[in-house]
């Protein structure tokens, strides 16, 4: 075998790091920025809209969503983004990264707004017509995840390949933390413009009707980011691996990186042969992709799977932990306009202090470190803390432990960002033949959303009191928290275990790890 690479990809990978990086950097972030948002924000404003529409005047404490329609409305986005990254990431190695990556921002900006202008006054119309624009909301994030990960890795150089990706899917995290602001500033000017009694004092005028716009707002805020890079996002040239190798013009590859890259490049002779070499063009279901990708697409997809269980199941003991810590006191001690406040609050200080830094920590490290070297160490670190938290779990809950409490929690979510979040991300796009790309990361993020399906729900229900009487309303019994905190320590273990069938990427051309340049003399 002889490795042969294009003369306008091997430019790709030693360019130094220019502009257009970083302006690519951006137009993905902000992507990604608002995938974050739209997804993490509807938790700021769940307690309002039970609040709102679920109001019981004979109740002592406020109206709150009933479980079926909490699940709902948290999990109908994830159940769009992960049918979402199965077919645009499908889509986009039919059409091309540009195009679809098009089509995903519009479907973004329409659904984040329509969110927003939930029909009707009444809980059944809001909270059906919330949940449709935000599945279709989701199905548009979805296309995101694969086509964002894979516009990167193509525009990068070898060397700054990881840190690049890294930092696209570290907006993640500014997303998070804009979402926590958003809410904090919404909800402090209505606080001043509508001053309302706690809910112990009066149960009526304790949620005023003007905070049917706070939700409103804060949902429909995340389509403003999006719209803002769409101009962008349609100037960008179609990525030359994708040209050149799958659409098969490398004359128009050339030209559009000599225009990026601002140098005169010549296309060489033997290219046309490299690129149309029948034998790299197996398929996706084919003996030969199985042979050569077969246990790395295992790799990412059981590693994304079990991460994502761990990562969206912290969800669960959020209130418990705010609760805990004091951060948000007894619902009937507060009007609802005070707790979005508080909840923003408590969710920008746990951003802060851990989510954005585990974040940017992967992209000072990755390409010094390595992909597998962070990843393993970040299974192995959530193990330890996770099991550290669970085994004691009856002391932490003393209010005397509970700055330990928060600590050791801030520490898992640390070295999940600073770990396996963010490298199940980038391997994807790095690993696969540029034909099959997108379509590969969008199966391996999918099937991490379908963990975070798992997380978010099948804990909300294990994680529920063993005893009767102390289980949230509408819930059956569960195995307790501290048996569901093992169960996720367990995960993180087997996590680490599937991370030895994933290849290191460091250092290398895409179409080395491909294999896509191997022609026999």
């Amino acid at each position: 075998m002889a490795e042969q690479q294009l003369g306008v990809l091997k430019a790709l990978d030693i360019a130094k790091t220019q502009l257009y990086h970083f302006t690519a950097i951006v137009i993905a972030g902000m992507g990604f920025f608002t995938d974050a948002y739209d997804l993490f924000c509807v938790s700021l404003v769940t307690k309002l809209l039970g609040r709102l529409y679920y109001f019981n005047p004979a109740s002592e404490k406020p109206g709150s969503l009933p479980p079926h329609v909490a699940a709902a409305v948290n999990g109908v986005a994830l159940c769009g983004t992960l049918a979402g990254q199965l077919f645009f990431g499908w889509l986009g190695d039919k059409l091309g990264r540009k195009k679809v990556y098009g089509i995903t921002l519009i479907m973004m900006i329409l659904c984040s707004v329509a969110s927003g202008l939930s029909f009707g006054n009444k809980a059944k119309g809001v909270m059906t017509t919330l949940c449709f624009f935000r599945f279709w909301l989701g199905f548009g994030i979805g296309g995101d995840y694969p086509l964002s990960a894979t516009i990167m890795s193509e525009y990068a150089n070898k060397k700054t390949r990881g840190a690049f990706i890294a930092a696209v899917f570290a907006m993640q995290g500014v997303g998070i933390l804009a979402g926590g602001f958003v809410a904090l500033a919404v909800s402090s000017i209505f606080d001043k413009k509508f001053p309302a009694p706690i809910y112990s004092v009066d149960r009526a005028l304790s949620t005023p009707p003007q905070a049917d716009y706070i939700w409103r707002i804060i949902v429909m805020f995340g389509a403003l980011p999006a719209a803002l890079t769409y101009y962008w996002r349609m100037k960008m040239p179609e990525t030359a691996r994708y040209t050149a190798l799958v659409a098969k013009n490398i004359k128009q590859a050339t030209q559009d990186m000599s225009k990026v890259l601002q140098v005169e490049l010549e296309m060489e002779e033997r290219a046309e042969e490299i690129v149309q070499d029948p034998r790299l063009n197996y398929g996706l279901f084919s003996k030969e992709f199985a042979r050569r990708h077969g246990l790395p697409l295992l790799g990412c997809t059981s590693t994304w799977f079990l991460l994502d269980i761990a990562f969206y199941s912290q969800n669960l003991f959020q209130k418990d932990i705010f609760t805990a810590i004091g951060w948000i006191p007894k619902a009937a001690t507060m009007n609802a306009i005070h707790e979005v406040f508080l909840i923003g609050r408590a969710q920008t200080l746990i951003a802060l202090c851990s989510t954005v830094p585990g974040y940017w920590f992967t992209v000072a490290f990755i390409d010094i470190m390595g992909r597998f070297a962070i990843q393993l160490m970040g299974f192995f670190m959530m193990t330890v803390f996770m099991f550290a938290i669970a085994f004691p779990y009856d002391h932490w809950i003393k209010p005397d432990n509970r700055i330990g409490f928060v600590v050791m929690y801030s520490l898992t979510f640390f070295f999940a960002n600073f770990g396996p979040n963010a490298t199940t991300f980038i391997v994807p796009a790095e690993i696969f033949p540029a034909r099959l790309r997108s379509t590969c990361h969008g199966i391996s993020a999918a099937t991490g959303k379908a963990g975070a399906i798992v997380g978010a729900f099948g804990f909300l229900y294990a994680a529920q009191s063993q005893d009767k009487a102390k289980t949230d309303a509408g819930y059956p019994p569960g195995i307790g928290v501290k048996n569901s905190l093992i169960m996720l320590g367990v995960i993180n273990f087997v996590g680490m275990l599937f991370t030895f069938l994933v290849p290191e990427p460091k250092g290398k051309s895409l179409e080395e790890l491909s294999g896509e340049t191997e022609v026999e003399k």
